[in-house]
């Protein structure tokens, strides 16, 4: 008891206790079978059936949880692994009323044989789970509610099979040793090891202790196998596997609440088994979700548009987390107007002609830059911590991008940034403007970052080419915008950006280094494939220019 009451990641960290805390009970095992008197019968009937009925009713609770968060978030892993804990369960329940003298007069083979056979039929949940499925995504969508309805079936159909008595289920089995089922055990016990291997890898990928957890209990499941296949009945032995799949199924209710805990919401509880599709998604959601609200308390409108996000399936948790990240960016918003584009307000009041709608082609540098893990950071914590972040960084970076390079900020995101640089045709040199302000921009958020490493740090792209630069919208609101190939491709550059580092188009090097007073060292990449692209493009780590502290 003492190994499970520590953190997942303390355990994680001693793999030397982990080991032996998983070997354990096939050492127990063996001295059980290995010196039979040790292997003390006791057969009480009430004890084993509330104990497995019990551990049933708990992990099917789970199950169902689990398989809510999956449907909300439309997640296929999370949805195995809730197949996983219902197939067990319903098959352990039907276990619970084999036991003679409590629901039925005797003994039934049928019964008996519940728990392997649902141990079977959920490793293999546990091994799909365990697979990359991005390619077979929306055909596991599809197939979710035929797999439940599917087990539940196979569930009643067997306990119906077992009620008459059908076949090889009229005959009463010692223990759990029917041979065609001892013949499959090595291929649940492969299932299970195979899936748990895959758990860790995500563990050590994500380091939250849900997936440590998982794998753990996985290794418990194939142990329950085992001991099926080698134990006597009603002996120590045989109920070794009972406490074996209790711990298993105890051990993930204990994770899901230390997660729960730290997040809040049910659908966040699990976020660290979804895939990464399902976590691009809900990053897109999150931010789609903060741009609004942040644009309705703008415009006073807030609660109707949290109120929208309720229809959308936002938890009420999330919702009022968000509202209030909105409502401070919106705030940040106002006090950082000032940065938006001097440049822009003085040329409006020399030609008014400017705030028309419609708009002209142009040849520009676009800088694109966001912080990486914005959304996971900003969600555990709370809103006047995410806020002072943003505004340390920003004070750092907004005046380098607009008062020394004279760089137009097309719009702020939350924790990103559109800088045009030649926006009004006055910057020939905008390519080595934008090198300069993207190399002063990821120095002074290093600088930023050095005191608070845990804080997010900045990614950037810069790209160079035509864009149409103008007035969007209706005669009641527009936004000066830059739109065209240009843009998209620093965003995709940006995206290919790891923290901290910078990435540049070739067109952009050359004009860099053409225009520019000092040089442009970069690192090239190759050519990397871009989404929407139908050619790859050539793409550089910006390293130094110099002159990046020269001043325009």
């Amino acid at each position: 008891m003492g190994f499970m009451s520590r953190p997942p990641e303390q355990v994680a960290s001693s793999p030397v206790l982990l080991g032996i805390a998983l070997a354990a009970p096939l050492v127990g095992l063996a001295l059980l079978l290995g010196i039979p008197s040790l292997d003390l019968r006791w057969e009480h009937h009430p004890s084993h059936f509330w104990l497995v009925s019990g551990v049933a009713v708990v992990n099917v609770v789970l199950g169902a949880l689990v398989s809510e968060a999956a449907r909300q978030r439309r997640d296929v892993r999370l949805f195995l692994v809730s197949m996983v804990l219902l197939a067990s369960a319903g098959f352990l329940a039907l276990h619970a009323l084999a036991t003679p003298g409590v629901v039925l007069a005797g003994p039934n083979g049928g019964f008996a044989l519940a728990t392997p056979v649902g141990l079977l039929i959920a490793s293999g949940f546990a091994a799909l789970s365990a697979l990359d499925l991005e390619a077979h995504e929306t055909t596991l969508l599809r197939l979710q509610r035929p797999i439940r309805i599917g087990l539940l079936i196979v569930v009643v159909a067997w306990a119906a099979a077992s009620l008459f008595e059908v076949g090889f289920m009229r005959r009463v089995f010692e223990t759990e040793r029917a041979p065609w089922l001892l013949a499959l055990l090595p291929l649940g016990f492969a299932a299970y090891a195979f899936a748990a291997w895959r758990y860790v890898g995500i563990y050590r990928a994500r380091r939250r202790p849900l997936p440590l957890v998982i794998a753990m209990s996985f290794v418990l499941l194939a142990e329950a196998l085992l001991v099926v296949a080698l134990s006597r009945g009603w002996h120590l032995s045989w109920w070794e596997w009972h406490v074996l799949m209790a711990g298993a199924f105890a051990a993930i209710l204990l994770a899901a609440r230390h997660e729960y805990r730290s997040e809040r919401s049910l659908v966040r509880t699990f976020r660290s088994l979804y895939l990464e599709g399902t976590l691009e998604r809900l990053d897109e959601r999150q931010s789609s979700a903060l741009t609004t609200l942040a644009r309705a308390d703008s415009e006073g409108s807030i609660d109707e548009a949290a109120e929208d996000l309720r229809t959308e399936g936002f938890t009420g948790d999330e919702i009022a987390v968000l509202v209030r990240s909105a409502r401070e960016l919106s705030t940040l918003e106002g006090l950082l107007r000032r940065y938006l584009g001097p440049q822009l307000a003085d040329r409006l009041s020399e030609d008014p002609r400017l705030a028309d709608l419609g708009g002209d082609e142009r040849e520009v540098s676009v800088l694109f830059a966001d912080l990486a893990n914005f959304t996971s950071f900003a969600e555990g914590r709370p809103a006047p911590e995410v806020i002072d972040m943003l505004n340390t960084y920003w004070s750092e970076v907004v005046p380098t991008l607009v008062d020394r390079e004279g760089g137009l900020i097309e719009r702020f995101a939350g924790d990103a940034v559109l800088v045009m640089f030649n926006a009004l045709g006055d910057q020939p040199d905008h390519a080595a403007r934008a090198c300069r302000a993207a190399i002063a921009m990821r120095d002074a958020s290093e600088r930023v970052h050095a005191g608070s490493n845990d804080w997010p740090r900045f990614r950037v792209g810069v790209n160079t080419g035509p864009v149409v630069i103008g007035n969007v919208g209706a005669d009641v609101h527009r936004s000066f915008s830059a739109i065209g190939d240009t843009t998209n491709v620093a965003a995709r550059l940006q995206g290919l950006s790891t923290p901290g580092h910078i990435t540049i188009a070739e067109r952009t090097l050359r004009e860099a280094r053409s225009t520019g007073d000092g040089d442009v060292e970069a690192v090239p990449l190759g050519a990397v494939e871009l989404k929407g692209k139908a050619e790859p493009t050539d793409a550089f780590e910006l390293l130094s220019i110099g002159d990046a502290e020269a001043s325009r």
